[in-house]
């Protein structure tokens, strides 16, 4: 019997105890799922980064931390985690990651804010420029950067990409280091970040890099709040340097009422739902790493400690 510790907030258990339970029987697992089971007997830890669980020394047979985010800046650095952690990556969580940046990015290249707000009566018939002469950045080419360029890449954009390591991508060019961000910054119409928030990336889109971008360039930032400068974004927007930015994460959430994000004409406000965790996918993915840790095998989407995802 495998032992599986539930550290999620309450309000989880409706949405995940069914997936999980017909996860585990698929892959041919004997799980005991519960959110009481007694420190020294849990084998594995499935993690809500606000959940319960923020000291996990008296885990002591515990074999991984399976997260339930992409995300794991919030539980990286906990000096007491010692167990080997894997993030969150699964079917459902980038489709939905593509279907956001894709539908956002069309919706800047075609312009259509600008047919919504319009006047009745007013004309304009000047056709957008086709994709192939929009170009794109995607900051960031791990497992969502990496679909959400090919998805744009199919919609025939001219995709550059930005990672910190190199990436070979069918119909993408990347580069790295801060020379290649700029030269990236620089050469797009429509900036992507989906970086992952650690000490170097941030406040990367500083006032400079910022500054660095097209004149009139769109920011979309589906990523982390982090990412971005808030201040230097509204100042850069305020002067007309960008033309707009979409956002979807805030370094607080939700977002206060009184943050300038709110009332900026150039400024749309996603509530963090460019992507989310959808349990019938993820569960599969829960499942398949206890089965991995229980045959000594690597586990899937484990957490490099030293860069912080």
């Amino acid at each position: 019997m495998i032992h599986a510790l539930f550290a999620a907030p309450q309000a989880y258990d409706a949405a995940w105890t069914g997936p999980l339970t017909r996860a585990f029987a698929a892959a041919g697992l004997d799980v005991a799922l519960s959110r009481d089971h007694a420190p020294e007997t849990v084998d594995y830890i499935i993690l809500a980064p606000s959940g319960p669980v923020t000291d996990f020394s008296p885990f002591i047979r515990a074999k991984a931390v399976l997260n339930l985010w992409a995300g794991v800046e919030t539980v990286v650095d906990n000096p007491t985690l010692t167990q080997p952690l894997a993030r969150m990556v699964d079917p459902g969580l980038t489709a939905g990651m593509v279907e956001y940046v894709a539908g956002h990015v069309l919706r800047h290249h075609l312009g259509i804010d600008a047919h919504l707000a319009a006047a009745p009566g007013a004309w304009d018939s000047t056709a957008p420029p086709l994709a192939q002469d929009r170009p794109v950045a995607m900051l960031g080419l791990g497992a969502l950067g990496t679909a959400c360029a090919k998805a744009l890449v199919h919609l025939g954009f001219p995709v550059s990409g930005w990672s910190n390591s190199p990436k070979s991508i069918p119909g993408v060019t990347s580069a790295t280091g801060r020379d290649g961000l700029d030269r990236t910054l620089a050469g797009a119409d429509i900036v992507v970040t989906l970086l992952p928030l650690t000490p170097d990336t941030e406040c990367l889109l500083d006032a400079g890099r910022l500054a660095a971008m097209r004149p009139g360039a769109v920011l979309v930032n589906p990523g982390r709040g982090g990412l971005v400068d808030d201040a230097a974004l509204i100042a850069a927007l305020d002067r007309g340097h960008l033309g707009h930015a979409t956002l979807d994460a805030f370094r607080t959430e939700p977002l206060p009422e009184d943050h300038p994000f709110w009332h900026h004409p150039r400024v749309t406000v996603t509530p963090h739902i460019a992507s989310a965790t959808r349990p019938e996918t993820a569960a599969g993915v829960i499942a398949e790493n206890i089965r991995r840790g229980e045959a000594g095998a690597p586990l899937l989407h484990l957490v490099d400690r030293d860069r912080g995802y």
